[in-house]
Parts: structure tokens; sequence; C-alpha cells
């Protein structure tokens, strides 16, 4: 006989665990639970039979792992949270009983966890990081735009600040910025870093606020391991890029308002100053020079002993030949004749970078104290320019205004007529903010008369990989123009067309076939159809021709649209087939790809719809003026 099966002990009611479970085991508080699930990167899990998981109960609750469980309870940081819980217990014990110098040793000494391990754990590798800091630089952006209040202590929003500005740093050192765009929420950057593509948000500087029914403590802990990982990730980057970390920060500057110029980046290997001596010799490392030993003691047994110079086994080790290092391609063995022009890891790194991200170095550009000095005094730097602004923005600009390289001013507001400045200043391009962010888009300097001061701008659309065919403001501009062409040409065609087939001798019957038609493609327009009568009334023709022509054209016109109403029923006949023999999960995803397809197809039809009306009451208007 085969063992018995005890309910709860095996399945899902054995592979699942309940929040409150959990708790109980872990011998935690919900907030000390919660804190450590968000750390570790557990999450709650949706079982696939609910009842059968909570042991028959159907009361909801959230499910947990077993092994995640299981997992935290090995975890270091839940110590450090249970010996934090008693020190509480401590220290207020301490403090009612008036013993202020053992609190206050008691507070000196109180335990404080790191998460330098949990950062090892979830990301084993460097570039498992950096597709995972998205999140967290939009973090710290936030935080570092925020008022400080007794739940965010400034001290965390000057950490945030710093952080932003050693990111700001990098990408604008090594020109990794590849796309921007200025939404309603804030600003969108995407850079390229180690080949991977990261994206992050950054508010405007308005005055926020911290609304009540958001818990920090939550966003706080979700802070606080974003920190640690970021410290970590930018460390490994200026490092990779022979730059200092943390980079040195200058207080007078800071203080007088430079933002991102406070701070200076030096090199890891700064040149030696001229009355140095130069010390050509590699530094010997301690590990080369136990293998270096180990080979001496080896051989000593069998070669009599002789001098050994480990300055010279110490270069030929650590230093071995270019040749062994670099990958050499080799020609084809099946033909000969094509040479090999593998690319190399040494090729790769040496290749040169791709031209749009200098674009704007030959320019020099003058902030005006309406725009936003930290936006572009970031994207114009990143790009190769230069940029200043007024003594208003902050301290620390390169230049003043009257300085002759300046090329281009950044101008956000209308433009007056006898500006006695810009009359001096001929030579300056006066452009509005969003020219800047459009040649970041594409690559290339743009002209910069349709982004002039006082104009109105073109577009701005958003260059993170839309779908194909998505609605396109400017593309959608042209399309309107060659349809309303086309619709002319189309009329004019079927007017030539039916008079010389019927051979029509009459000019009257001619002039009513292209009213008809006219009234018929404007049907759901009025204006347009009264119109169309009133021109027929003043070309003499009676209202019931018109009217009979009229009815022509619609008959024709709902023939037309029967047949391709056929034509998708035969289709979706085939495709009914198709989807019985589907399972019904396939089915099913099937049918949401359908409806979405069908949604965004609805989107970009009342789109187009729209920018077509716009533009016939545009032409409208400029006919009647």
């Amino acid at each position: 006989m085969g063992r018995l099966k005890q309910k709860g002990k095996a399945g899902a009611a054995k592979a699942y665990v309940t929040r409150s479970s959990a708790v109980k085991k872990l011998q935690c508080s919900l907030a000390d639970f919660r804190r450590l699930c968000i750390l570790k990167g557990i999450f709650p899990r949706e079982p696939r039979h609910k009842k059968r998981a909570n042991k028959g109960s159907t009361a909801p609750t959230s499910f947990y792992y077993a092994k995640d469980i299981a997992y935290l309870a090995h975890e270091p940081v839940l110590n450090k949270l249970r010996e934090h819980k008693a020190f509480a217990k401590k220290i207020s014990r301490a403090l009612g009983r008036g013993e202020w110098s053992t609190a206050k040793n008691m507070e000196d000494n109180k335990p404080v966890y790191r998460l330098d391990h949990i950062i090892k754990e979830r990301y084993p590798s460097f570039i498992d990081a950096v597709r995972d800091i998205d999140d967290g630089l939009c973090m710290i952006h936030l935080f570092a735009s925020l008022p400080s209040n007794p739940r965010v202590s400034p001290a965390l929003i000057e950490n945030c600040a710093r952080l932003t500005a050693e990111w700001q740093l990098y990408v604008m050192h090594t020109r990794s910025l590849r796309n921007v765009f200025l939404s309603i929420k804030g600003v969108y950057y995407q850079a390229e870093v180690m080949d991977q593509n990261v994206t992050w948000l950054v508010p405007y500087q308005f005055p926020q606020n911290i609304p009540s029914d958001v818990d920090v403590r939550v966003m706080l802990t979700f802070l606080e391991l974003y920190q640690t990982l970021l410290g970590f990730v930018f460390f490994k980057l200026y490092t990779d890029a022979g730059l200092v970390y943390p980079p040195p920060l200058d207080s007078g500057k800071d203080e007088s308002g430079a933002g991102v110029g406070a701070f200076n980046l030096r090199s890891t290997n700064p040149s030696p100053a001229a009355g140095a001596p130069k010390n050509d010799a590699p530094k010997v490392s301690s590990k080369e020079v136990r293998q270096t030993i180990k080979n001496i003691t080896a051989e000593s047994s069998s070669v009599p002993p002789t001098d050994v110079d480990i300055d010279h086994i110490d270069r030929t080790d650590s230093f071995p030949d270019a040749a062994e290092e670099e990958f050499v391609p080799q020609a084809s063995k099946s033909d000969l004749d094509v040479p090999s022009s593998l690319p190399t890891l040494l090729s790769l790194s040496s290749s040169p970078k791709p031209s749009s991200t200098n674009i704007f170095a030959p320019y020099t550009f003058w902030l005006s104290r309406e725009s936003s000095r930290s936006i572009f005094e970031f994207l114009i730097r990143s790009f190769g320019g230069r940029i200043g602004w007024p003594v208003s923005s902050g301290g620390g600009s390169p230049f003043t205004e009257d300085d002759e390289a300046i090329t281009h001013v950044i101008i956000d507001r209308p433009a007056v007529k006898g500006d006695t400045a810009q009359e001096r200043r001929r030579r300056r391009k006066y452009v509005q903010p969003q020219w800047v962010v459009d040649c970041i888009n594409a690559g290339k300097i743009l002209l910069e008369d349709l982004y002039a001061q006082g104009k109105t701008l073109p577009p701005h659309l958003s260059p993170f990989g839309e779908r194909d065919g998505a609605y396109d403001p400017t593309i959608g501009l042209a399309n309107v123009e060659n349809s309303l062409v086309e619709v002319d040409n189309a009329q004019l065609s079927e007017d030539g067309q039916e008079i010389e087939d019927v051979e029509m001798g009459s000019e009257l019957e001619g002039d009513v076939t292209s009213i008809a038609a006219l009234a018929v493609a404007t049907a759901n327009d009025p204006e347009a159809l009264r119109a169309a009568e009133l021109a027929a009334e003043a070309a003499g023709v009676d209202y019931g021709t018109f009217e009979k022509e009229v009815q022509k054209k619609q008959k024709q016109q709902k023939q037309k649209q029967n047949h391709k109403e056929d034509a998708v029923v035969d289709g979706s006949g085939e495709e009914d087939m198709n989807k019985m023999l589907m399972s019904k999960r396939k089915r099913q995803l099937y049918e949401r790809m359908k409806y979405g397809e069908k949604k965004r197809a609805t989107e970009h039809a009342k789109l187009e719809e729209k920018r077509t009306k716009i533009e016939k009451d545009r032409r409208r208007k400029a006919r009647v003026s």
C-alpha cells in the first residue's frame, strides 16, 4: 500500500506560503518583511489554484514561494533588523530612566546593516547592473528635486543630488547621450553605456510636493537599494574611464550655484611634474613575486642555482608580446584570394566615435535667463558644445554675454520689435530650446529658421522607437496635401471618363455630373453639400436632374463598398477557421493582439480625420480671406 497523502503537505499548499505565515516564520514585523522583500527582489506570486494554496480557504491574501521565505530566513540583514529592534527597546528604557550617557553610547554604537552582498547576489555581472539602473536613476533624480521634511532628510536629498551630478559628468565626459524627449512629465534621456541603452526621466525644476497618499517608507527602501547599486556602478564606470571616483567637489563653486561645474574630473594617472624623476620600471605585485619564487623553487631540484633577474621575469610575465595579446585574423582556407577583415578587440576599442556626438563642437551657446540651465548645459556639453549663462542662473559661467565667439542664443520668450541688442549682434542666431533637442535626435544641425524666436515650432516627436504605423504629424501633413490633390485629380479624371463613355454633347450635363460627384464626395459635410446645390442652381440645372445624378453616384459608391465588405468577410471566415485550430490560450492571446491592433488603428484614424478637418478649415479660411 502506498503512502497516504496528507492534506496541506504536498502540491500548491506546500509550494506557497501566505504573507501572515511568512511574517510569523521570520519573526519580524510587517514593515521589516516588506523591506526585506524589496531589498532581496522577492515579490508575491499568483498560484494557479488559490483555494488549494490556501489549504481550502477562500479568503483573499498574498502568496509567496516557500523557497523564497526559506531564502530570507538566512539573510544577514534580518539579523541586523532584529538587533535594531532590541536596540530600540534598550535605548527607550535608558531614556525613560534618565540615563543620558548610556543612551548616547548606545546611539553611537547602534547596529547598521550594509547592502553590498545583496548587490553582488542580485547582479552577478556588471552588465546586469547597468541594465537595471534605469529605475535607480529616475528615483534619485526625483528625490534630488524634493523638499526636505521630517520623512525625507536633507542629507538624503544632498546625496541624491551628488549622485545625479556624478552621472551627468560621466555621460558628458564619455559623450554617451543619444536621445532626448521633452514631455509633460519631464525630460526623458537615453544614453548608451557598455552597449546598453539606459533611459531615465528627470522632472522639471518646479516646486515638488509629496502627496499624503504615497507611502514614503516603501520609496525610501527602494532608494536605499538604488543608492548602493549606483555607487557600485559609478565606481566601475569612472575607473574604466580612467577617472577618480568620487569626483572632488569645489565648495566655493557649489555655494555660488555652479551645479555640475562644481565637480572636478581628475584622471587616475596624472602626468608627472616636470622636475620629478621618471620611473619607467613597471610595478611588481606580490602575486607575481610569489609566482616567481615558486618557479625558482620548482627548478632548484633539477637545475643548479643561478642568479634570477626578477625584474626581467616580471616584465616578461606582466607585459607579454603584443602579438600574443591581439587576435590576428587569418585568411579563409577555402578562398585564399580574399583577404581577412575580421574586427579585433583592439580595433573596436580604438574605433572613432560617431560624428553625431560632436554636432555642437563648432558652436558656442548663450542661455537666456528664462531657459533651464541644468537641462541645456547637460545637453550641449554632452555633444561637445560650449555654453554660458547669466549670473541670475548661477555662477561658474565660462564666458560673459559680450563674448564675440557666441554663435547661438537659446531664448524662450516672444520677439520684441526694435530690439537694439539683437541689432548689435546680427552674427548670432536666436533659436528656441526645442532646436537643441531636435538636432540631437536628428543627429545633425537643423535649419535655425524654423525655430527662430517667436515662430510656431514644428511638432516635437518622441525618438524612442515608436511602433510601425504609428501616427506621425509630419507625415500626416504630407498625406493631407496629397489626398486633397488626389481627390481633385480623381474628380477631374472621372468627369472626363464619363463624358467620353456616354458622349455627352452638352456642357450642362457635364456640369451636372461633376457637381453631383462633388456632392457625393462631401455628403458628410452639410456646408459643402449646400454649396454644391447652389453651384448647380447657378449653372441652370434643375433640382430634379441634380438629385438623380446624386442618387446615381451614391448607388455606385455603395456597390463599391459592398464589394470591399464581401472581401473582408471572406478573409474573416478563413481567419475564424484558423482560430478554431488554436488552443484556448493561444486564441485568447491572438484576440488580445487583434484588439490592440484595432484600437491603435481607430486612434490613428481619428487623428488623421482630425488633421484633415483642420487642414480643410484652414484652406477654406484662406480662400475666404
